[in-house]
C-alpha cells in the first residue's frame, strides 16, 4: 500500500451529472472539509466537521452507551441526515448508512486489491444508477484520492493546506479537498467510517 501517491493536487473538475444524495450539499466549489483523526476517541462526544471558512457542513453525534454501534448525521441546523452503523458479523469491516427507519442508504467496507483502501456503494438519484467510490492512498498518512470507480477523482485527501494557518488545527488535523458537484455531506461520511475502519484496524 505504501507505493501509492495521491494524485498531485490540482483544480478538481465539476461532476455531472452531481454525485451524491442530498442535492442541497452539492458543492457549488472546489470545498475543503477540514477532519481530526480519531474523532470517536472519547465515548459520546459530538463534534462538527467545518470547511476552511469555518462553516459547519455537518454535525455528528454519537450516543455514550452506543457510539461504537450508530452515530446520527445532521445538517447544520439538526435535522437528520442518515444513521451510520456497524454491519455485525460481516467478514471485512463494513458501516451502513441509513434513513430514520434503517433503509439502507449506502454501504461503506474495507476493499481487498492493492492500493484500495475502502469502497463506498450508493444508488445516485440523479441517474438512478449505482456508483463505487473508491479510496486509494494512506488515509491517515498525507495523501490519497476518492474517485469513481475507473472514473476521475472527486476528492483529494491531505495532512497539508497549502500554507494553512495552524488556527485550523495540529498534526492529527486532514483536508479533504471536493469537487462541485459532489455531496460534501456524504464525503464527510465516508470519511468518518474510514476514520474509525483505520483507528480499530490499529487497536
Amino acid at each position: 500500500m505504501g507505493f501509492f501517491t495521491s494524485s498531485a493536487p490540482a483544480q478538481l473538475h465539476p461532476v455531472h451529472p452531481p454525485l451524491g444524495l442530498h442535492a442541497n450539499f452539492y458543492a457549488k466549489q472546489p470545498t475543503t472539509l477540514v477532519l481530526k483523526e480519531k474523532v470517536f476517541s472519547f465515548s459520546g462526544d459530538d463534534f462538527s466537521v467545518k470547511d476552511t471558512n469555518g462553516f459547519t457542513v455537518v454535525r455528528c453525534h454519537g450516543q455514550a452507551m452506543s457510539f461504537r454501534d450508530r452515530k446520527v448525521i445532521n445538517d447544520p441546523n439538526g435535522q437528520f441526515l442518515f444513521g451510520l452503523r456497524n454491519k455485525l458479523l460481516s467478514i471485512h469491516k463494513t458501516f451502513i448508512g441509513e434513513t430514520q427507519d434503517e433503509r439502507e442508504l449506502f454501504r461503506i467496507k474495507k476493499r481487498i486489491g492493492f492500493g484500495t483502501k475502502m469502497e463506498a456503494v450508493f444508488i445516485n438519484p440523479s441517474t438512478n444508477q449505482e456508483v463505487t467510490l473508491v479510496l486509494r492512498g494512506d488515509f491517515w498518512g498525507g495523501s490519497a484520492d476518492i474517485s469513481v470507480e475507473n472514473g476521475p477523482i472527486v476528492a483529494q485527501i491531505t495532512r497539508e493546506l497549502f500554507n494553512a494557518r495552524q488556527i485550523f488545527g495540529d498534526q492529527q488535523t486532514y483536508y479533504v479537498t471536493v469537487a462541485p458537484g459532489v455531496d460534501l455531506a456524504l464525503i464527510a461520511a465516508i470519511c468518518i467510517c474510514f476514520d474509525e475502519a483505520k483507528n480499530e484496524g490499529n487497536n
